[in-house]
């Protein structure tokens, strides 16, 4: 036997179904605010976008052609010779071995110190993040306070340090450097990121007897890809690109990509050739633009993912 009482209710859901869509209102695709937006992005990608344009013109013009002064000018013949010389050929100073030799420093410098860095800095947020010792904020603090310290200040003492290790000039020298200036904001990264964590699984982990690397190893590095590119930007980026300490702490025979392509840049002698100037400047940015491009999916995830929350 059916319940006349909920023939009305059934009635009315049907009639709710059949009352049109709902939901917001959809947009029209050229409207003012779509046409703002768009257009501001536009204008800001031209912005950034023209000067890595007119470095990739120039390096492939000869020189007769770019004497004729129309820097936006696709090149009417275009040559790798520019590319060339800058590897192998340009001089820096009496070496005239182009970027090749500086190119393998940068490597031999720039692989340790983020080995290092990444290591240390992710043992310590970890530590601070989820196994709390007696003056835990403190040694926090002191280690961010570090990340605040402007360089120079930190540079003639540095230098002393070296020089009493035997280390002032030599490549394993800047790898200690950048791997010290490099621990504290990759501590505040790491800490927030295992702080962002569910609890439960740190606890749980601990329940079924894992201590301290069992942890680290089996259930937080599993979970911390993103956070991991995160950093292996930012230090890969920061060190490639750094010249204050590799012209400070290294020698001739150990300058990094950076350094030598200053001084290809601001010689003196002979005819300035913008082309190869171009084409070493490309050639020394190479590295961390794939990487950006390779990993840059990652490197959103991980700060969307708590890399930069308190």
């Amino acid at each position: 036997m059916v319940d006349d009482r909920t023939i009305p209710a059934a009635s009315q859901t049907v009639n709710d179904f059949d009352g049109g869509p709902r939901g917001p209102k959809p947009q029209r695709a050229f409207s003012r605010k779509n046409v703002f937006l768009y257009g501001t992005l536009l204008m800001v990608t031209i912005y950034y976008a023209i000067p890595l344009y007119v470095m990739i013109v120039t390096s492939l013009k000869g020189l007769p052609e770019i004497r004729l002064g129309n820097i936006f000018a696709p090149p009417v013949e275009i040559t790798f010779e520019p590319w060339v010389k800058a590897w192998a050929e340009a001089c820096t100073g009496l070496n005239c071995n182009g970027l090749s030799g500086y190119f393998w420093n940068s490597v031999k410098i720039t692989i340790p110190s983020v080995i290092l860095s990444i290591i240390i800095a992710s043992v310590n947020g970890y530590a601070l993040a989820n196994w709390r010792f007696k003056g835990a904020n403190l040694f926090f603090a002191i280690l961010i306070f570090g990340a605040f310290i402007p360089y120079q200040v930190m540079l003639y003492p540095i230098v002393i340090m070296l020089r009493e290790l035997g280390l002032y000039g030599d490549l394993s020298g800047l790898v200690i450097v950048h791997t010290i200036f490099g621990m504290p904001i990759l501590t505040l990264l790491f800490r927030n990121y295992f702080a962002s964590l569910p609890e439960e699984l740190f606890k749980a982990a601990r329940v079924d007897g894992a201590g301290f690397w069992g942890i680290y190893f089996r259930v937080l590095l599993p979970m911390s890809l993103p956070i991991f590119t995160v950093a292996v930007i930012l230090q890969v980026t920061g060190i490639w690109n750094d010249f204050l300490f590799g012209v400070v702490y290294t020698g001739p025979e150990s300058y990094p990509m950076t350094v030598a392509l200053n001084n290809i840049v601001n010689t003196t002698q002979g005819v300035t050739e913008y082309n190869v100037n171009m084409a070493a400047t490309i050639i020394t940015a190479l590295v961390p633009l794939t990487i950006y491009f390779v990993s840059g999916k990652l490197f959103v995830r991980g700060i969307a993912a708590g890399a930069v929350k308190g």
